[in-house]
């Protein structure tokens, strides 16, 4: 059996880039693409960053209890849906991976509430000031209001923090690659001791 491995925190904080890292790393490591009802970018690619599917598609695999977890995310006035498919998840447990999910901190709590053995790893801006370069750095067509949107989520992500396993404060790429590799690692061994004897 695998392991599942939640990397949640604010939009923009580097989920992304630390995965990446740890499946250059151990190719047991497998990302869940999760399913929104957003736009795709001009760079993104379907399957790839999401899965982008209509309102009308995500409400029918959700009414078959189709998500590990689904929320709306950024409010009513944004509209966009965001869900972990399970079934995926699943298969690939069963296979021995390593699962990564990098969902908001609304998702890792209802993950936790349906997986009690997964690991909620929260990742960290340095500061507020950084995260907000890097949402601006992005150039993905924000507008101030959504960027304040996002700061303000943010804030509130940051506010529940202490409700995770750990948290990882990505202020160098390498070094926090490291310490969440460490933490699965010592979560694996929890699992089954068998993989830490020697």
């Amino acid at each position: 059996m695998g392991a599942l491995v939640v990397l949640a925190g604010p939009s923009g904080v580097g989920k992304g880039a630390i995965f990446a890292g740890l499946r250059a790393r151990d190719v047991r490591y497998w990302r869940s693409v999760s399913w929104t009802t957003r736009a795709m970018r001009p760079t993104e690619v379907d399957g790839r960053e999401y899965h982008f599917v209509t309102r009308e598609q995500f409400d029918a695999e959700r009414g078959v209890a189709g998500f590990l977890e689904s929320f709306e995310v950024f409010g009513a006035a944004y509209g966009n849906l965001y869900g972990t498919p399970r079934r995926a998840v699943d298969e690939h447990l069963a296979a021995g991976d390593i699962v990564i999910l990098e969902i908001d901190v609304q998702g890792a709590l209802a993950v936790r509430a349906q997986m009690p053995d997964a690991l909620l790893v929260f990742i960290a801006p340095p500061s507020v000031e950084t995260l907000r370069a890097r949402l601006i750095g992005r150039n993905d067509g924000m507008s101030p209001e959504q960027l304040t949107a996002r700061l303000d989520t943010a804030a509130a992500e940051l506010a529940q923090a202490e409700q995770f396993d750990a948290v990882v404060v990505n202020d160098d790429l390498d070094r926090a690659t490291d310490e969440v590799a460490t933490l699965v690692g010592r979560h694996l061994g929890e699992l089954d001791p068998t993989l830490t004897e020697q």
